[in-house]
């Protein structure tokens, strides 16, 4: 069932475009540091929170999750999260989006890139 689990997330990470450095053990450690994203987003597809819900967030486009209300800026931004475009964004949301109601940010690149590994897995 591992072997299996790990063969998903390798798989979610390459259609990700993540960058070499993302290996299958950053996705159960983006999953720890995505507690601090918890607050406001929700991993369940549907479920909105302060922010919107992130299942499926790699590869849709910004402003994109149905019944959430997003921001002039993120409806207008007309980004496609990707590995590279979630990097910056989460490293610093308002040089991505100018206007976004993100206000958090997560300074660290591993953190970061772990984030983005789990983001992957969430389909």
């Amino acid at each position: 069932m591992l072997g299996r689990y790990l063969a998903l997330v390798v798989g979610a990470i390459a259609a990700a475009g993540l960058p070499a450095r993302a290996q299958a053990e950053e996705a159960p450690a983006g999953q720890h540091d995505f507690s601090r994203c918890a607050a406001c987003h929700s991993t369940e597809p549907g479920k909105n929170g302060v922010g919107p819900s992130l299942a499926g967030v790699v590869g849709r486009s910004s402003g994109g999750a149905p019944d959430y209300s997003y921001s002039t800026a993120m409806k207008n931004a007309h980004v496609t999260w990707d590995a590279a475009t979630l990097d910056r964004f989460l490293a610093n949301p308002q040089s991505v989006v100018r206007g976004t109601k993100m206000f958090v940010n997560i300074p660290d690149e591993t953190a970061r890139g772990n984030v983005i590994a789990y983001l992957a897995t969430l389909k």
